[in-house]
């Protein structure tokens, strides 16, 4: 491989070859970086409506045990 690229000047190796890489798999890089944006938003999602259960879940048996001591 690299006898290839040894006589091609080097607009060829960091220009040309990187764009022609780009538009022939363009897409699927932008497949895969869908995937991931949408799994960890999913992940912050689900983080969140935990945190916010573990929450209201405290504060609602926090207000209850004080309830009870009456």
């Amino acid at each position: 491989m690299r006898e290839i690229f040894t006589g091609l000047p080097w607009w060829v190796k960091w220009v040309a070859v990187p764009v022609i890489a780009l538009v022939v798999f363009g897409s699927l890089i932008l497949t895969v970086l869908q995937v991931v944006v949408a799994l960890l938003f999913k992940v912050l999602v689900f983080v969140a409506l935990v945190g916010g259960l573990i929450y209201v879940v405290r504060k609602f048996m926090a207000g209850s045990s004080s309830r009870s001591d009456w």
